[in-house]
């Protein structure tokens, strides 16, 4: 973790999806890492994918201990699984939970083609939820940062062999411009091409046209 923190200033810990660490791994990523530095922590599968945005018993405990890495946590990552539809009641519920859990940025990556609707974008609006940007995405409407606009969260899996492709310098120096033409407070891009080992690559790259715009 040290040694990442050298090259980037922000990470996304995919790890909390699949089980919650203890509250002292939290607070060990904390120290490791410098003041500016920032954390996007991906929600629990357990809520997500097995209870459906049903059954949020696991929550609160897990939102507590996301809280433990304090100023440098960042936007806390929610993804459906492909086959959950929007259901505006659940939702809703879900979205007020979050919100009274947590004030900071949650972003919602969506698989569903009934969430790219008017009533769902309405939603997210209200309660402040970032529609994450995919690429490869399995909507069209989610190729691009949606719904709240004040967070942009990018999540790049390489295209068109997911997890292996590299992008390229054309792609990054256009995503580089519209990052910073947006002006959004807060903007991610997280590169998930890491079977090739073009991740870091393509991540420096950008970050460095980045600085320099």
């Amino acid at each position: 973790m040290e040694r990442y923190a050298t090259l980037f200033d922000a990470v996304e810990v995919n790890s909390t999806f699949y089980r919650l660490p203890k509250a002292d791994t939290f607070l060990k990523w904390k120290e490791a890492v410098p003041a500016s530095f920032r954390f996007a922590v991906k929600l629990s599968k357990e809520i997500t994918h097995v209870g459906r945005l049903r059954q949020l018993e696991g929550l609160p405990l897990f939102v507590e201990r996301a809280r433990l890495l304090e100023e440098k946590l960042g936007p806390i990552l929610v993804q459906l699984p492909p086959s959950l539809a929007f259901e505006e009641a659940v939702a809703s519920d879900f979205f007020e939970t979050c919100r009274h859990l947590w004030a900071g940025n949650w972003a919602l990556e969506p698989r569903h083609a009934t969430w790219f609707t008017p009533a769902a974008t309405d939603l997210l609006e209200f309660h402040r939820i970032a529609l994450v940007a995919a690429d490869p995405a399995v909507n069209p409407a989610g190729t691009v940062p949606g719904a709240w606009d004040g967070l942009y969260y990018f999540r790049l899996h390489g295209s068109p062999e997911m997890y292996h492709s590299n992008y390229s310098e054309n792609y990054l120096r256009e995503l580089a411009g519209s990052i910073t033409a947006a002006g959004v407070r807060s903007t991610w891009v997280v590169f998930d091409n890491t079977a090739s080992g073009a991740a870091v690559g393509n991540g420096r790259f950008l970050k460095g046209l980045v600085e320099q715009i």
